[in-house]
């Protein structure tokens, strides 16, 4: 038996003997699962106990340095761990913007120090992580940020607001660009800073969004203390580090909404549900639906494949390049034509807000397709995407 063959049965073996058998069907990719953080409540204490289990082991980050609470594997195990999760369908014991966006970075850019505070407990699900780049009146423009950070010798007075910050009224600390030398080109007065939500001066506003729900926040900051010991890279150097935190964003947000794992059932199944004279196990009567459900379970299949592949390398240790934005356009439009398609097929039935007349999963679908609207624009505009793909992957001139 080769080793790689050993490292298997041995994987599935802990699996087995360690993924709750409540959890066990639960995988399928998306946002929904364990974000951990100090105001981490879980719904099932398997949950807790699949985290523990699971970050003791390493397996939350397979391929971190053991030194910082990861697994340690190499590529081919770590892929050889993600086939074993896949086969029994195991959700991922951890998710968040520490292990996909602020942890890579800091394997990179981080100091030894910062490395030991902060990557064991991002394995861990101890704290969560928001990312502050957006800001009022900037746009698309990230470089065009204002939140200053005024230098006050071991460490800044921060005064600024963030906006479209992701979950930030359940996070524990913030990755915030602040402008350091305003007086410098718009790129290169930028400094990437760490700074704990709970510091005097951070105050959090929900945003109601179109869908009814409010995953996104407007965060404040005035007069906050960030110690220097809290930037990352160096100081004035923070669009080195944002660009390279922006391969890994796109590369999540495409997963997360360009996988179809949300839907418990197929889409032919749906129709069915709803079309006159549709019948279990024959063809849709429909044709043009059928046609346009085939395109999607498809274009859904190829996406699903590509991003599995770009999951395993990433796993295996290595860094998203600027196909990253091809993943981000094609992943969120595809979630665009999806929720579309939804509403098509549930006709009048998509037309519910609340009340009576409507399914709980006909309110959510309504819902899903309004909160689809934003997926063009939040982690990069499909604009901005594309100027990256004609510029780094084609080879085009400005």
């Amino acid at each position: 038996m080769s080793d790689h063959e050993a490292f298997r049965a041995e994987t599935r073996t802990w699996l087995e003997e360690n993924c709750p058998k409540s959890l066990l069907g639960k995988g399928g990719g998306g946002i929904v699962g364990t974000w951990g953080g100090r105001k981490w409540k879980p719904d099932n204490e398997d949950e807790r106990l699949w985290l523990d289990r699971a970050a003791a082991k390493g397996f939350t980050a397979p391929t971190w340095p053991t030194e910082y609470g990861g697994g340690g594997l190499s590529k081919e195990e770590a892929k050889i761990l993600a086939q074993e999760m896949r086969a029994i369908s195991a959700p991922p014991p951890l998710l968040g913007f520490g292990l996909t966006m602020i942890g890579p970075t800091l394997l990179q850019y981080g100091t030894e120090e910062q490395k030991l505070e902060h990557l064991t407990k991002i394995t861990r699900g101890e704290i969560r992580w928001c990312q502050g780049y957006s800001e009022p009146g900037a746009g698309s423009d990230l470089a065009g940020l204002q939140m200053r950070a005024e230098d006050k010798g071991d460490h800044y007075i921060v005064n600024g607001t963030k906006v479209w910050t992701s979950y930030a009224d359940e996070a524990d600390w913030i990755f915030a660009l602040v402008r350091t030398d305003p007086k410098a080109k718009k790129q290169e007065g930028i400094t990437f800073l760490l700074i704990d939500m709970e510091t005097p001066g951070v105050s959090v506003s929900p945003i109601l969004l179109i869908s009814g729900t409010s995953p996104f926040c407007e965060t404040h900051f005035q007069d906050v203390k960030a110690l220097k010991s809290n930037v990352i890279f160096k100081e004035n150097a923070g669009w080195t580090v944002a660009k390279a935190l922006l391969g890994h964003e796109r590369s999540m947000v495409a997963e997360a909404f360009g996988s179809s794992g949300e839907l418990r059932t197929s889409l032919a199944d749906r129709a069915r549900a709803y079309l006159p004279g549709a019948e279990p196990d024959r063809p849709l009567p429909d044709a043009v639906l059928r046609q346009d459900i085939a395109r999607m379970e498809m274009d859904t299949r190829a996406f699903g494949l590509t991003m599995q592949r770009a999951r395993d390398a990433a796993k295996a240790g290595q860094q998203p390049g600027a196909e990253s934005s091809i993943f981000k356009v094609v992943g969120t439009e595809l979630n665009q034509r999806r929720q579309e398609l939804l509403l098509h097929i549930a006709g009048p039935q998509a037309l519910g807000w609340e009340g009576e007349g409507f399914a709980e999963d006909e309110l959510q679908g309504t819902r899903n397709w309004l909160r689809s609207r934003g997926n063009t624009i939040e982690g990069g505009t499909s604009e901005v995407q594309r100027n990256i793909i004609a510029k780094r992957v084609l080879g085009l001139p400005d």
